[in-house]
């Protein structure tokens, strides 16, 4: 395994096209399963760094460097953008338009880190070809597309990936986070939660709204429903675990004096746990049917779960093996523990797949002096944008560098001479 010098000097020579490569993706952003010139880009540099290339999934791309005997390590990063109109005022910000799922024109930006994710793991791949004399294995880049609409990694799945490549022994990811630029988090056990959306359709009786006694008025019953579903958490959840049950939309009606005939609730549920994932998803249910009789509905509610995604928890032997290849490469103070993060991903459907130990980490991109600021007053939520902010924009410098060579010394921790 190369010293951490050696791979800093390596990475320099690296860093000039991989900024303009980085910029490149960010001005130039596409949708879930939209991701067609991005997959021809990632495809013609793993060929011309002699990786054997496939496209599985429709805009997946899978490179395979074989290189001796060894571990064979998997490194996936997630490529689209989303239906966000970017505002950050950068010199290579994002114009772009598409077209939704829906049909409508909306704006598109890599406003959750995709694009570093995409250029770290080139800039990993090609330093892995570069430095085939320092380790021994199979190293597979995986670059998966439509992770935003959760069905990227199942796409490639059923695209035949099992069969079509190496069997890995693990799998590594990473994701650019808005925490201070330069530092790497790490976590055994759960560092993303699972999460599900729910549609729920519940049903009334349509009335004038000067004859509301011929009504069953599903305003007041999604209502009723809205205050019982915060009983979850706050009276079902045992104190000290983790849940979020959040109603993020509930429509119904058209005009002030028509009794609707139904409402529909839009629900978004996080846990840490897939037991009590489960208990959280029975009590909806629960609630929503005994809400429903109370309120004399006519029909059954509808339940349609949709944008599921599992639950991101590390092997901690796999974890701490990274942490110290981490803590040993990078200066002191770059590696820290890392809380579990609320939002969600879909990777672990790959290594869950191969039946395969994985580990999964955060890296930072904001300036350390406008985030240690913030700390500092505590603003940290009000001034420094968040993933899937139309103001999201890490830091290109050290954000880029830290990523590659975090993907590097991940890698080389199996596959390198002590691996």
């Amino acid at each position: 395994m190369p010293d951490a010098n050696a791979l800093r000097a390596a990475l320099d020579l690296e860093l000039g096209w991989q900024r303009e490569l980085y910029m490149h993706f960010h001005s130039h952003p596409e949708l879930s399963r939209q991701e067609f010139a991005t997959a021809q880009i990632i495809e013609d540099k793993l060929a011309g760094w002699g990786f054997t290339v496939q496209r599985i999934g429709g805009t997946g791309v899978v490179g395979v460097l074989e290189n001796g005997p060894g571990a064979c390590v998997l490194a996936r990063a997630d490529i689209d953008a989303l239906p966000v109109t970017e505002a950050t005022g950068l010199d290579y910000a994002s114009t772009a338009t598409g077209t939704d799922g829906d049909g409508s024109t909306v704006g598109v930006m890599h406003a959750c880190g995709h694009d570093m994710h995409i250029t770290a793991l080139l800039g990993a791949a090609k330093l892995m070809a570069d430095q085939r004399d320092a380790w021994s294995g199979t190293y597979l880049a995986l670059f998966q597309p439509a992770e935003e609409t959760a069905d990227g990694a199942s796409s490639m799945l059923d695209g035949g990936l099992l069969a079509k490549v190496p069997r890995p022994d693990v799998a590594l990811a990473q994701h650019v986070m808005a925490t201070e630029a330069g530092t790497i988090g790490t976590t055994p056990g759960p560092i993303l939660s699972a999460g599900d959306s729910i549609k729920i359709t519940v049903h009334g009786r349509g009335a004038h709204g000067s004859m509301p006694h011929n009504s069953v008025d599903p305003v007041v019953l999604a209502a009723s429903i809205v205050l019982r579903l915060q009983t979850i958490v706050s009276r079902e959840t045992v104190p000290g675990e983790f849940a979020v049950v959040t109603v993020g939309a509930s429509n119904a009606g058209s005009k002030s004096n028509i009794i609707a005939d139904r409402a529909v609730l839009l629900l978004n549920i996080r846990t840490y746990d897939t037991e009590l994932r489960g208990r959280v998803l029975a009590s909806i249910e629960r609630i929503v049917r005994g809400e429903c009789m109370a309120a004399g509905s006519p029909r059954e509610p509808e339940f349609e779960y949709y944008d599921q995604y599992p639950l991101t928890t590390n092997d901690a032997g796999v974890n701490a093996k990274v942490t110290a290849a981490f803590t040993a490469h990078f200066p002191q103070g770059t590696v820290y523990h890392t809380a579990p993060q609320t939002a969600s991903e879909d990777f672990s459907r790959l290594p869950d797949a191969f039946g395969i130990p994985y580990t999964y980490w955060t890296v930072g991109s904001v300036p350390p002096d406008v985030y240690r600021r913030a700390v500092a007053n505590g603003t940290v939520a009000a001034d420094i944008p968040a993933n899937h902010s139309p103001f999201f924009a890490p830091d290109i410098d050290p954000t880029l560098g830290v990523a590659t060579q975090a993907q590097a010394v991940a890698a080389l921790a199996f596959l390198g001479a002590g691996g």
